[in-house]
């Protein structure tokens, strides 16, 4: 049974102040021996928490569940969803307890949640709980897309629960406690939308554009404003995405977040040998959510929180028409300003500064020479910021196409108003060294699963300076070799 803790976090939580059908009031499941792994200080400071409490027993207590901090109201939110295209309409969290919310040093209210917490009312016979490994996952490469400068979901605090959770195998139990803008998902409107409770529909978009989008409280059409915010947010997430080789892995629609942030952490993975078709996710047997499928996968969910919306922008348009052809005009809004994104975010890659017509196609040729001669995505970029950026072509098996394009782009430099020095220390704190690759998080679950943190704090040390490469640190930028690739990863439910 959950008791109360000494521990103080200033809570102030406007979702549990929402209509009871938003959510279901729950407690977190008592566990037998929690113990930290680790608390992040820095987050900490920044949520107006001391962090000096949180290094506690009592500490552990509170971040594994078995105690709440004053203030806090528990709570499971309700939400719908596509999986893989096909539409559930009750799913919600189902193995996490939303603690509340505070507001931060930026004015802005996040939520503090529980991920594998136990059971809730969403949980659909599932045990509620979270393996080691998958907790270590999220806690690395969420912070990690921090330091890249990616919008994300955070960690908070890991902690050993004790307890043994069945997956294939007995493996240990763990809790996360995540941070976010919100939790508030494209899934949350279909939940509503399915029911067709127009009522709730309203509240919960006017709750969205309080606190996401509040510049649309002044716009004549407000639902429309909401829906142009997040296909806005959302399309320069996926950019940003696209630009490090990341792949998200589980793009269902319960995981596109309404704040514009990256969320739930699954079977996610950053490419090295670039190809469009990559692929990690176990359970993503058809590709549907490969590297190069993730744009249009985006813009799908998208057009499923328009249709969630019909109806609030029919009143605002006067009619179902007016409102389906509104839809229509900001969900193909979307293809443009992605492009935009994902160029400049290229541009930048390449030490462009400059806008000129030809730099898509320099791009796509890169991008394609790549592809055919397996170059590591992420290290290839970097050593095209190392001097004239020749140093790149031994990332290329075939590295014919990668010399070609390279005497294109030294001409195109030509056009740039600075020296090569200044040029490669703005691509140098652009293209990282440092990455979360999939062997090397592997390293870290395999350690936890002996107990041994050490090689976890190391990592995460590398991760929190991506760009700032240190010689002595020279194996966590390399690419796997052979026996250590890792080519499937799994959502740990």
């Amino acid at each position: 049974m959950t008791t109360a803790a000494a521990i103080h976090i200033s809570f102030d939580n406007s979702y549990a102040r929402l209509p009871q059908n938003f959510f279901a009031k729950v407690e977190p499941t008592w566990v037998r021996a929690p113990r930290l792994i680790h608390v992040n200080d820095e987050l900490a400071n920044f949520l107006n928490i001391d962090p000096g409490q949180l290094h506690s027993q009592e500490g552990a207590e509170v971040f594994a569940g078995n105690c709440i901090a004053t203030g806090s109201e528990p709570l499971a939110m309700a939400y719908a969803g596509h999986q893989f295209g096909g539409f559930v309409p009750q799913l919600g969290d189902g193995r996490a307890c939303m603690l509340g919310e505070v507001v931060a040093q930026d004015d802005k209210r996040y939520d503090i949640q529980l991920k594998g917490s136990g059971p809730t009312p969403f949980s659909r016979q599932g045990d509620g709980r979270a393996a080691l490994g998958p907790v270590l996952r999220e806690y690395l490469v969420s912070e990690a897309m921090h330091r890249l400068h990616v919008p994300t979901t955070r960690a908070l605090a890991a902690v050993l629960t004790g307890e043994a959770v069945l997956r294939e195998e007995m493996l240990p139990g763990a809790v996360l406690t995540r941070v976010a803008s919100s939790h508030l998902r494209v899934g949350t409107f279909e939940y509503f939308s399915a029911r067709k409770d127009t009522t709730s529909l309203h509240t919960l978009a006017n709750y969205a554009i309080s606190r996401h989008y509040p510049e649309a409280v002044e716009q004549p059409k407000r639902y429309r404003a909401l829906l142009e915010g997040v296909v806005r947010r959302q399309a320069a997430l996926v950019a940003q995405w696209m630009g490090l080789g990341f792949i998200h892995g589980v793009m269902n629609t319960d995981n596109t977040s309404i704040s514009g942030e990256t969320i739930d952490y699954g079977p996610c993975a950053f490419m090295e040998a670039h190809d469009p078709a990559t692929v990690f996710s176990a359970i993503d047997r058809q590709g549907r959510y490969a590297y190069g499928n993730q744009p249009k996968v985006m813009l799908w969910n998208l057009s499923r929180l328009g249709e969630t919306l019909l109806p609030l922008m029919a009143e605002e348009e006067g009619s179902q028409e007016a409102a389906l052809a509104t839809a229509y005009e900001v969900l193909n809004s979307f293809a443009p300003l992605y492009e935009a994104a994902y160029l400049r975010i290229f541009r930048a890659k390449l030490g462009l500064a400059q806008e000129q017509e030809e730099d898509a196609a320099l791009v796509k040729d890169l991008l394609e020479a790549m592809a055919e001669g397996r170059a590591d995505f992420t290290l290839m970029f970097r050593h095209l910021s190392e001097n004239d950026g020749f140093g790149a072509r031994e990332q290329f098996a075939q590295p014919a196409g990668f010399e070609a394009w390279h005497g294109r782009w030294l001409a195109r430099l030509t056009a740039e108003r600075v020296t090569q020095e200044e040029r490669n220390r703005a691509m140098q704190q652009t293209n990282p060294v440092y990455i979360p690759r999939n062997h090397l998080v592997q390293e870290v679950i395999d350690a936890a699963l002996r107990q041994d943190f050490a090689p976890f704090e190391q990592l995460l040390a590398v991760l929190d300076k991506p760009f700032q490469e240190r010689t002595v640190l020279q194996r966590f930028a390399a690419p796997a070799a052979l026996e250590q690739r890792v080519l499937q990863t799994f959502c740990g439910t």
